[in-house]
């Protein structure tokens, strides 16, 4: 069983097909289908079959499934940290909801960095409903965004900050300083961050209360572009409070009032525990809930439009 094996089934796993497996990885299909056949002739198991609506897999399959991941993500893991610890410093990685990453992030890993010389915290934007998978596989050594729905029980959740999300306009705007109804608010183009791309969180569930049809929602690649959209009149922006706050007191942007026009919510870290867990991960999970780093991440410093990617971005603190 190698590792190259292992990321063929991985990838059939998560793909569902041996196609879409063979253009993830960047190899033949012939290649994934040798892989595939060498790991059924090592384990005397089929591991998966085709039926008209995709891979059934069998019970020894999804249990590979589960282990291969992890193990991947424990060898990534080890090459990382081997190579920092070749450089004499330790490697943190962060997982974060889009709008935590853009808005919060930036203030509370700067803070936290300052306090050990020898770590390095890496920041990756994912989608909330792949903290648990990231976590349980080694991916990432913390999470932070909204609180999940489920979690496994080798992970602890802890609330990390409470905020609040209001709605924007242009000073300009033909609802500024009105107090709008429900149906004003859906009739509106709403110009959004890269947040409203995901089921869960404080936009998605601001858009289900106002019932905003998806033709009128805009997605820009960042929270930071959608506001600048605002500001210049183009429609109405969700935004969260403590960074809009400046602007609104000068004039630059305008608070809506009206039913379901804000929205209260907490963000929440995520981090595994029991053996093989990284103590630097627990140690920002708790340093995250403290009065200095909520104070950091209130700055509201953001990463600008021009270095923010979302899905894909990585940044690096040392």
């Amino acid at each position: 069983m190698t590792p190259a094996q292992l990321r063929a089934y991985v990838a059939v796993v998560r793909t569902g097909s041996v196609k879409q497996a063979a253009a993830q990885l960047e190899v033949s299909e012939s290649a994934i289908s040798l892989h595939i056949a060498q790991l059924r002739k090592e384990f005397g198991d089929r591991l998966f079959s085709r039926t008209s609506v995709g891979l059934a897999f069998t019970p020894g399959g999804l249990r590979l499934a589960s282990r291969a991941a992890e193990l991947l993500g424990l060898q990534d893991r080890t090459v990382a940290e081997v190579n920092a610890a070749a450089r004499g410093r330790r490697l943190l990685r962060v997982a974060a909801s889009s709008m935590f990453a853009e808005l919060a992030a930036p203030g509370l890993i700067e803070l936290f960095t300052k306090r050990a010389a020898d770590l390095d915290v890496e920041l990756s934007v994912r989608s909330p409903r792949s903290f648990e998978t990231l976590l349980l596989t080694r991916a990432a050594d913390l999470a932070i965004g909204p609180q999940a729905p489920v979690v496994d029980q080798a992970i602890v959740s802890r609330p990390v900050m409470n905020y609040r999300l209001v709605i924007v306009v242009g000073p300009d705007h033909p609802l500024a300083g009105q107090r709008a109804s429900a149906a004003q608010l859906r009739e509106q183009t709403w110009l959004l961050g890269p947040s409203a791309a995901t089921e869960q969180g404080a936009v998605q569930a601001m858009l289900r209360r106002l019932a905003v049809p998806d033709d009128r929602q805009q997605i820009f690649q960042s929270h930071a572009a959608a506001l600048g959209e605002a500001k210049r009149g183009k429609g109405v922006a969700p935004a969260l409070s403590f960074t809009v706050a400046p602007e609104v007191r000068t004039g630059h942007l305008v608070l809506l009032d009206g039913p379901h026009t804000t929205v209260e919510a907490v963000w929440h870290s995520l981090v595994l525990t029991g053996p093989g867990a990284l103590s630097a991960a627990a140690e920002l999970s708790r340093f995250a809930c403290t009065s200095r780093a909520i104070q950091a991440m209130m700055r509201g410093t953001g990463v600008s439009l021009g270095h923010f990617r979302p899905a894909v971005h990585v940044t690096l603190w040392s």
